[in-house]
């Protein structure tokens, strides 16, 4: 490879528009072997000096110009991969995978929502067709950094704000709240609480808009004390739901971010002595399949997770073979799902 770039690209200097290796190089301040380094995701690069090619790289627009080269995978990530949520998701993108003959990577981040440091050089060097991640929060300078490397980037349910033209799936959260809400107000539920999730996550903010837009509507005031805000599985939710059922006046309801926190409200109230739905009706948010087996079956709003993997791997494809997305946001519908955990509340 020569340093003056007459015929640049990626690794060996061919032109790419008026863009050339040697041109990021004397931008940059370094040579045209290091640019090839950054663009191929090769170590042996100093992190600042690596963000300053990709700052020059970013803003002149510079992508690779070799699909070709480019394995024929799907880079799937998740933050965690601990409940039958993430495999209805992980189904739905292997099908569409096995009808395009793509292979599937699974990258979990061990609870962490941000991938780390090594990541995105990782992939660059696997060099997918493109990256859906979940529950994540990328970094700008990752997404920055799969979009100099030509690798396009799907964000499914982002805990943070994806860059403003990454394409992002998820299901109508706020009105499935709205919907819920509303089925506990209309069996005449007045005091109503809520157990959030992590509000710096969009989709948690989301639920619980539709929840106090459903109590305003409703001319229902929410009560502030009622509203917990913990983490997204059984066992936090079990405590924030004993806190509330020790309160001087308990709620009559339950709207849980998730099937998981539905579930906690379960053993809180089983060890409260409480029954479902006689003393305390319970809505969800997911419908995965447990939900139809507990004691008693679950009310809850249902998510289409596979869909939501389904049209997020199909946008991917039709991204990585030059279309561009018709959405940058695509929302799917959810539906309430009413069961046997939802009752009119008893007369006190």
């Amino acid at each position: 490879m020569t340093a003056t770039g007459a015929t640049a690209s990626v690794g060996d200097g061919r032109r790419r528009g008026k863009v050339t290796v040697a041109t990021i190089a004397r931008l940059a301040g370094v040579s045209a072997p290091t640019v090839s380094r950054v663009i191929n995701g090769q170590a042996g690069v100093a992190l600042s000096t690596r963000r300053r090619v990709e700052a020059v790289l970013h803003e002149h627009g510079y992508q690779r110009g070799d699909a070709a080269a480019q394995a024929p995978l799907i880079e799937l990530v998740f933050h965690a991969l601990d409940s039958l949520w993430a495999l209805e998701i992980i189904q739905g993108v292997e099908e569409v995978a096995r009808d395009q003959k793509l292979g599937v990577v699974l990258t979990t981040m061990q609870g962490r929502l941000t991938p780390g440091a090594g990541w995105t050089e990782q992939v660059l060097s696997r060099r997918p067709m493109g990256v859906i991640a979940v529950l994540s929060d990328l970094t700008t300078h990752q997404q920055a950094q799969l979009a100099t490397g030509s690798i396009p980037l799907v964000t499914l349910d982002p805990t943070g704000e994806p860059l403003h033209d990454t394409p992002s799936v998820g299901a109508a959260n706020y009105s499935g709240a709205l919907v819920a809400t509303r089925h506990l107000l209309e069996l005449g539920h007045r005091r109503i609480g809520m157990l959030c999730g992590n509000l710096k996550w969009p989709f948690c903010r989301a639920r619980l808009d539709g929840f106090r837009a459903a109590m305003d509507q409703a001319g229902v005031p929410v009560d502030p004390d009622l509203v917990r805000v913990g983490p997204l599985y059984v066992e936090g939710a079990a405590r924030e739901t004993a806190a509330l059922l020790r309160l001087p006046e308990p709620p009559t309801a339950l709207f849980a971010t998730n099937d998981l926190q539905a579930h906690g409200v379960y053993e809180a109230a089983r060890e409260a002595g409480l029954r479902i739905p006689d003393d305390l009706s319970v809505v969800g948010f997911d419908d995965l399949p447990f939900t139809r087996w507990a004691g008693p079956p679950m009310t809850t709003v249902r998510q289409p997770l596979k869909r939501m993997g389904t049209t997020a791997a199909a946008m991917l494809v039709a991204i990585a073979s030059g279309q561009a997305p018709r959405e940058r946001r695509v929302e799917l519908t959810t539906d309430l799902i009413v069961r046997q955990s939802t009752a009119r509340p008893r007369t006190r």
